[in-house]
């Protein structure tokens, strides 16, 4: 209790139906933060055949990144020294001025970071002018997601690097199964054939070199030595890098590290190499520090 885990939900044939963090707030009460798509009704639909005592709903509950290398001062203001205890993806329920909350020590970016969710919807407002109090000496800015922090991070966006039509070998999540456990789950056989068989495409890291690239707004075909290879799903300048960075869904055979291949960009077509994952931070220190 009181931890999370990064964990994949599988479909029968081995697809991902959601990647959530798993959150465990007591002996029997678990949080499943999920990304975009259909968790709900999924888990309510598995429920009904799995003769298990469980009740599922769906919470009250919006969460907010503290992100960045001052988010953990910024936290600290908030919630006093007991965040520097606070390992990774790990978490506590506090309250703040009467605020109902979890926080962990978790995020999409692979800096240091923290989510906060907030559990009386009605607070909104005044939890997000306490934030920007507190981050205020820090130079707290409020903005939307980073893609250019998180790809360089190798963290997967659900419904563009991944989809109901992948299985975790093709995107390189293989970690997160376990064929062995005692426990039966759905997809097991389909992802035990799909081990033994290897996948027929993989997600792999490019580098695009052109012109610095917008973060791309839909997918971008790829052709190895002019035959369709596949399509890069998320792409964007790192000026941390200086280079175009993204991942590209290929086929097998293309996904060797110093591939080259061409990438079809808005600005025209541009040379790209496949390249290891992630492009920076590979032990994730970052985020562990």
């Amino acid at each position: 209790m009181g931890q999370g885990k990064y964990v994949l939900i599988t479909a029968e044939d081995g697809g991902i139906i959601n990647d959530p963090v798993l959150l465990r707030l007591g002996e029997n009460h678990f949080w499943l933060a999920g990304a975009d798509s259909d968790l709900l009704l999924w888990a309510r639909g598995v429920a009904v055949h799995a003769g298990l005592d469980v009740q599922i709903r769906e919470p009250d509950v919006s969460p907010l990144q503290v992100q960045g290398p001052k988010s953990k001062a910024v936290m600290q203001a908030l919630f006093g020294d007991r965040v520097l205890e606070l390992s990774y993806y790990w978490f506590f329920e506090t309250e703040l001025d009467g605020i109902p909350l979890i926080v962990t020590r978790t995020g999409w970016t692979g800096e240091v970071g923290y989510e906060v969710y907030l559990r009386d919807g009605r607070r909104g407002l005044q939890l997000w002018e306490r934030i920007l109090e507190a981050g205020r000496p820090y130079n707290l800015r409020p903005t939307g997601p980073s893609d250019i922090r998180r790809i360089e991070a190798g963290i997967l966006n659900y419904g563009a690097d991944m989809t109901l039509d992948n299985n975790p070998y093709e995107v390189g999540l293989e970690r997160l199964v376990d064929l062995d456990k005692p426990d039966d789950f759905l997809g097991r056989e389909a992802l035990r054939r799909i081990r033994e068989q290897g996948p027929a495409r993989r997600l792999v890291g490019v580098e695009i070199r052109s012109e610095p690239l917008e973060f791309n707004a839909t997918r971008w075909p790829v052709r190895r030595r002019g035959v369709e290879a596949g399509l890069v799903t998320s792409a964007v300048h790192s000026p941390r890098l200086k280079k175009n960075i993204g991942y590209a869904m290929v086929a097998a055979p293309q996904a060797q590290a110093g591939t080259e291949l061409t990438v079809e960009t808005p600005a025209g077509e541009a040379p790209a190499t496949v390249v290891p994952l992630p492009f920076i931070d590979p032990a994730k220190r970052v985020p562990k520090s």
